[in-house]
This record gives C-alpha cells, structure tokens and sequence, in this order.
C-alpha cells in the first residue's frame, strides 16, 4: 500500500497532492491515509506541508526524489580513505586518525605539488 501511495505522490509532481487526495485514490479511510503518509515521511522519501484548504487544516504531500549519481572510483582522485580497510576506526582523537595517517599525507602532498606546478607553469 506504500508503495502504490508513493507512485500516486510521485505522479502529482512539483504540485503536490492533498493527503485527503491521497487516501481517497488508495481507498482508505482518512486516519489509514494518515498513517501511510507519517510512515512515507519518516522514512523520508514524501515530505508532507501543512496547508490551509478550504478552510481546513491538511497537508501537501511531496516526493522527495533526488537524482541517483553514480560514483566512479576515477572521480575520487585517488584518495586512499575511500578504499582504506581501517576507515570505520579511523577518526580525530582516535588512534587511527586523518592527522596521522601516512596515505593521506602522501596523497594531499601529491596534490598540492601537481597544484603548484600548475600555477607556477602559468603566466
């Protein structure tokens, strides 16, 4: 039933869809409706706007969609935390930690001398 009241908030657009609009497509009562649309927004894909319609409280449902990008191990640079076994232990004050980390250093050193041949080559 989430599903298929998701599908209906998608299809409604930039616009929107009152919740009572919504549980009348679904065939629910108005409290069934309402709780398809707290549980769509606590898991964060509707967000819901409280809204004055014909001189009645209601909300507006919307659905959060975002664009899937996709990640490409090139377009990380090649920095070493993405692929680092201990990056769930590492951390500031740690002792594992950004500060102190050899792969790091080097990579960010790298970085910064390819950063200055750029600029000095310039004119």
């Amino acid at each position: 039933m989430e599903e298929r009241a998701y599908q209906i908030i998608l299809e409604a657009g930039e616009r929107g869809l009152l919740q009572s609009d919504l549980w009348r497509k679904l065939g629910v009562n108005s409290r069934e409706g309402s709780r398809i649309a707290m549980k769509l927004e606590k898991k964060g894909v509707v967000r819901r706007m409280k809204e004055l319609y014909k001189g009645r409280w209601t909300y507006r449902l919307f659905a959060n969609t975002r664009e899937k990008v996709e990640v490409r191990w090139d377009t990380l640079g090649g920095c070493p935390c993405f692929t680092c076994t201990q990056i769930s232990r590492c951390g500031a004050g740690q002792p594992i930690s950004p500060n102190h980390c050899w792969k790091l250093t080097e990579y960010i050193n790298k970085y910064v001398n390819e950063i200055n041949k750029y600029v000095n080559e310039t004119p």
